[in-house]
């Protein structure tokens, strides 16, 4: 069951300062493995900051992170990829001229073995199989996704919901345990929303990955997380289950708000 043994993540007293802005005040939490962990707040929260300390691309003023008992506070995101952790981005971050294919076989880049000296034994060594198993396993991430007619499409030329998808396919192919999701359903429409909610439920039920998701949608927050983190200006106001949260008084008052009980957020 999810929740169970040794946290996957555990983030100690993480502070991030920007001059004289504090991003995030002392956050601390765990996210144990097979849990889908979401982490909501209004906007300049800090929820984004908080990711960005996970996967590397921001490094802490203060405190630690660690994922599967390691200290990874002070390694690179390149780093960081190799243990386990994957993300998409807040804003698509595909390499627009190249092929959906392409773009989801970049994921897979930290796996290959065979480097150029023995790779130029393609058909001699093991650069062909190795190149083989990688495709294999990008088409089982395409066939999930349900992106196989758009596979030789441009990434560029996409509609931002099929893009959106496409980022999400790539994140896969590192293989994640953890896998960190910046709004993934930001910008769709209602039915890009459901079919994005399957995908990331799927993920976590079927896939066996840990999910840490920011989503501004509280109805599928409510709906698919197992545990929810509210953060406001930098710090943890509320962490629960989704009904404690609905139910918890100062988040409403921070985030909830009257609108969004009335359903109009």
């Amino acid at each position: 069951m999810q929740g169970e043994g040794t946290p996957i993540l555990e983030a100690k007293a993480i502070s991030l300062q920007f001059g004289g802005v504090k991003a995030l005040s002392d956050v601390s939490f765990h996210v144990r493995q097979g849990e889908l962990f979401s982490i909501i707040g209004p906007n300049g929260a800090g929820k984004t900051s908080m990711l960005n300390c996970i996967s590397g691309r921001y490094s802490p003023t203060a405190g630690q992170v660690f994922f599967k008992g390691r200290d990874i506070t002070r390694l690179t995101p390149n780093q960081r990829a190799p243990l386990g952790l994957g993300r998409t981005f807040q804003n698509l971050a595909l390499f627009s001229h190249m092929t959906v294919l392409d773009n989801i076989m970049v994921g897979r880049h930290h796996l290959l073995k065979n480097n150029f000296l023995n790779g130029a034994l393609y058909w001699f060594g093991g650069a062909q199989k190795e190149e083989l198993e990688h495709r294999r396993h990008v088409e089982d991430i395409i066939d999930f996704l349900e992106i196989s007619h758009i596979r030789k499409a441009v990434a560029g030329t996409l509609s931002y919901g099929l893009r959106k998808r496409v980022e999400l396919a790539r994140a896969i192919a590192v293989k994640p345990d953890l896998i960190l999701l910046d709004e993934p359903m930001a910008g769709m429409n209602l039915e890009e929303k459901e079919d994005m909610a399957r995908y990331v439920a799927d993920l976590n039920e079927e896939w066996g990955m840990t999910v840490i998701m920011i989503e501004h949608d509280m109805g599928v927050v409510m709906d698919i997380s197992h545990r929810v983190m509210v953060l406001d200006f930098g710090r943890v106001i509320a962490d629960g289950l989704p009904h404690e949260i609905m139910g918890n008084e100062h988040v409403k008052r921070a985030y909830l708000g009257v609108e969004d009980e009335a359903g109009a957020a």
